[in-house]
C-alpha cells in the first residue's frame, strides 16, 4: 500500500518522483535492484537496446486486434471455473442436462445458462432424445486444449 502525495506547490516536485511505502517508509523508485526481485517481478533486460532481426522475424506473426479480441472473449470463457467443471465431464462423455446437473451439484436452471455461454463460444454442442437435450464438447480443438490446459496446470515447476 502506497501513500500518495498532492502537490502543493512547486517545492514539492521532490515528492512527485517517489512515494512513501506506508509498510516500511522507504522511497519506492522505478527500478530496483537485482536481489529485491521477488518471484512475482518478471525480470526485464539491463539494456533497451532493441534486436531489429528478432524485430523483423516475428512482427508478421503478430495476430491482428480483432483476432486477438476474439482470442481473449474464447479464454474469458474459460476463466469460469463453474464452465471447466461442466468441460471436465463431458471431457469424459456425453451428458444430459439433469445428469451434469448433478455430477457438478449445481441446479439445472445454471448448468443450462453456462452451457448457454459455452455453445454460443462453440465449446459444445447439443443433440436432443426424445424429452432429454444431450450435451457434448464441440469438437477435438476443444478436447485438446481442455486436456492440455489440465495437464499443463498438473505440472510440477522444476
Amino acid at each position: 500500500m502506497f501513500a500518495s502525495f498532492n502537490y502543493l506547490n512547486s517545492s514539492s516536485k521532490i515528492l512527485k518522483k517517489y512515494a512513501l511505502s506506508v509498510v516500511d517508509a522507504t522511497p519506492m523508485t522505478k527500478s530496483k535492484p537485482k536481489q529485491q526481485l521477488s518471484k512475482l517481478d518478471s525480470p526485464t533486460c539491463d539494456s533497451s537496446e532493441i534486436h531489429l532481426d528478432s524485430v523483423r522475424q516475428v512482427k508478421p506473426e503478430i495476430i491482428p486486434t480483432e483476432k486477438a479480441q476474439q482470442m481473449a472473449d474464447f479464454f474469458g470463457t474459460l476463466a469460469d471455473p463453474h464452465r471447466l467443471r461442466l468441460l471436465s465431464a463431458l471431457a469424459k462423455q456425453e451428458l444430459c442436462v439433469c445428469d451434469l446437473a448433478a455430477s457438478v451439484k449445481m441446479s439445472e436452471s445454471a448448468v443450462s445458462h453456462q452451457l448457454r455461454i459455452l455453445r454460443t463460444m462453440r465449446l459444445v454442442k447439443y443433440r436432443r432424445e426424445g424429452r432429454n437435450v444431450y450435451y457434448s464438447l464441440k469438437d477435438s480443438h476443444v478436447t485438446n486444449i481442455y486436456r492440455e490446459v489440465a495437464s499443463h496446470i498438473d505440472e510440477t515447476e522444476i
